[in-house]
């Protein structure tokens, strides 16, 4: 269930409707400002939200004072084991603090922590991992890993209000990814607060961004999860941030920068695709509107397959199609698609987001798609597979169920694509 509260790190609202907030991890060390600076800017432009930085010595909280008057997002202290690290922290400035109630050193501890943060008007961030449950809990996770993680954080709720202390999140991470979508399912039907989300010690990038696709994705997609984090074994904290984004754009719960949209290629492939698309992407960098621009490998299955794009292109062998909002824009030579791509989305961003059509190079473009078509008659494509299973549904001749958008799981959520 969505949560009703909401609380701010920051400027930045979490929870209550607000869009999910992006956060990430510096991976530097606190206390060397200069590095730890560098990668909170890099953080802040590839699009995080808030950031979060480990506070465990002295020597860090004293550094805090200086990067969260310097930084650009509302900074976070992660703080484990020392309670009198997260009173400096508060002290310094920090937007947020990150607690684990259970290994701070017991109620006296951290009722002295929620005091000093009520008085400031710092929020919280508490919960556990898979990984530091507290001790008699650990038989019951033994048989029931998500009822034990769901019970520690219930646990960790119920003592923070009874030291009147509401102005926090909550999270419950597991290596497990399974688990981790059951407890935050759970969580979500009996706590308020927002939540916040991720794969704890996901893995490499590659492995890491799968799973916190299919576990971040799946909650998401459910509408439960206020902000996240992507917990990836890089050193390049902005990568996170990265992964973060595709999941939330591939949900259209927020909108940053290009989508692009490419097949996956198959034997009909007569160009070089991998290389095209790698172009593409790479370009696309550059632009922060959020257009959607598809690359399709050849023209069998036609632009309709991408006529949701802004912007595509479908290539063959010596020619190929560059399209807009489903209709040829005109027809080129393979070995110019992308720069006359390029060039039509620059022409549209200049109109201010129309698309002008010259009627004699459209016309060429659809009747070169055309005849690729005709040429490939015979191929049952997804694109035409899909278009004989509508027509027969409208004809009352199939009972297949058409979804349409508004049906989609992520249809009709609290968050805004903003």
């Amino acid at each position: 269930m969505a949560s009703k509260r909401q609380i701010f790190v920051g400027r930045v609202p979490v929870g209550g409707g607000a869009p999910v907030v992006v956060q990430t991890m510096t991976k530097t060390e606190t206390a060397n400002i200069e590095a730890t600076m560098d990668q909170i800017e890099k953080v802040a432009e590839a699009g995080s939200d808030v950031v979060r930085v480990a506070v465990p010595r002295d020597q860090d909280a004293k550094a805090l004072k200086e990067i969260v008057k310097r930084s650009p997002i509302p900074v976070i202290a992660d703080i484990h084991f020392n309670h009198t690290l997260a009173l400096k922290a508060i002290e310094a400035g920090a937007a947020c603090v990150r607690l684990n109630p259970g290994n701070i050193g017991g109620r006296e501890k951290v009722a002295e922590v929620a005091e000093l943060a009520n008085r400031h008007k710092v929020p919280m961030r508490i919960g556990v991992n898979s990984g530091s449950l507290p001790r008699h809990l650990h038989e019951l996770e033994e048989t029931s890993p998500v009822e034990a993680l769901v019970e520690a954080a219930l646990e960790f709720v119920r003592l923070m209000e009874s030291l009147d202390f509401t102005n926090f999140k909550v999270s419950i991470k597991s290596t497990n990814v399974p688990n981790t979508i059951a407890a935050n399912r759970l969580l979500s039907e009996k706590i308020p607060y927002p939540i916040h989300l991720g794969i704890t010690e996901a893995g490499t990038k590659w492995s890491g961004s799968l799973k916190s696709a299919v576990g971040l994705g799946a909650l998401l997609a459910d509408g439960i999860g206020d902000t996240l984090r992507v917990s990836l074994s890089t050193f390049h904290a902005e990568e996170e941030v990265k992964v973060a984004w595709e999941i939330l754009k591939a949900l259209q719960l927020r909108e940053r920068g290009p989508v692009l949209i490419a097949c996956p290629t198959c034997g009909r492939l007569q160009f070089d695709m991998d290389s095209v698309v790698a172009e593409v992407e790479k370009r696309l960098e550059a632009y922060e509107e959020p257009i959607e621009v598809a690359v399709l490998g050849c023209a069998v299955n036609g632009i309709g397959e991408a006529k949701h794009a802004d912007f595509g292109i479908a290539g063959a062998k010596d020619e190929g199609v560059v399209f807009a909002h489903g209709r040829a824009l005109k027809k080129v030579p393979t070995a110019r698609l992308v720069d006359t791509l390029f060039e039509q989305i620059d022409l549209s961003l200049a109109r201010g987001g129309e698309v002008e059509f010259d009627e004699t190079e459209s016309a060429e473009g659809e009747a070169w798609v055309q005849k690729i078509e005709m040429e490939n008659e015979g191929d049952l494509t997804p694109e035409k597979i899909a278009r004989m299973e509508k027509e027969a549904a409208e004809k009352g001749e199939s009972d297949r169920v058409l979804l349409d958008e508004e049906q989609s799981p992520t249809a009709g959520r609290r968050f805004t694509r903003t």
